[in-house]
């Protein structure tokens, strides 16, 4: 299984060293040409607008549009999330549009309102997921195609899956509990 996680900018090598414990070979990806054999993409918490800046630029924004809907696996965490997203709150980013979500960045505040929480996932089992939200987006709306995954106590929605498209408003990367990656290998797993 090779996992590539797109290394422009954010905490891609965080993911890439969750990929190397799981025992999955985990790639750096800048470049059109390092999509090609991947069996699955991780897109990082990071700076949106950065992101999706430096993914038009190095022309990997349509790419992996392509590849996405064409139905490889694609684990999207904060950043990831809003840009995997059909509709988002800022005009300056432009959303890959593969999961049928409408997400806001920032929807906490600032750096200091960062926080963390245990979730409750229940694809994950019982014991509560650590989730760290670091200036996190929220899923505002979503469509009947997309389920779930997680919410906090007032009901938002801060993680969801549609078909292999997999997101969360937190950072299961800079936590020991490596559930949601496994989650992410086991969809992988089951589109090759």
């Amino acid at each position: 299984m090779r996992i590539g996680v797109l290394a422009l900018q954010g905490a891609f090598a965080e993911h890439i060293a969750v990929l190397h414990r799981l025992k999955v070979e985990a790639l750096p990806v800048r470049l059109p040409k390092e999509l090609n054999g991947l069996d699955g993409l991780v897109i990082p918490g990071g700076e949106s607008t950065s992101i999706s800046k430096l993914m038009l630029s190095y022309n990997l924004l349509s790419e992996i549009v392509n590849l996405a809907k064409n139905g490889l696996p694609v684990f999207g965490t904060c950043a990831g999330m809003i840009l995997l997203a059909s509709k988002t709150s800022d005009s300056d980013i432009k959303p890959l549009g593969v999961m049928a979500i409408t997400v806001r960045r920032n929807a906490f505040g600032r750096q200091k309102e960062s926080f963390e929480t245990e979730l409750p996932i229940v694809v994950l089992g019982e014991k509560p997921f650590p989730g760290i939200f670091i200036r996190a987006p929220i899923i505002e709306q979503a469509s009947s195609e997309v389920e779930i995954l997680a919410r906090l106590d007032d009901s938002t929605s801060v993680a969801a899956r549609q078909g292999n498209t997999l997101a969360s408003a937190f950072h299961p990367e800079l936590t020991g509990d490596l559930r949601f990656h496994r989650y992410f290998l086991d969809i992988v797993a089951g589109h090759q």
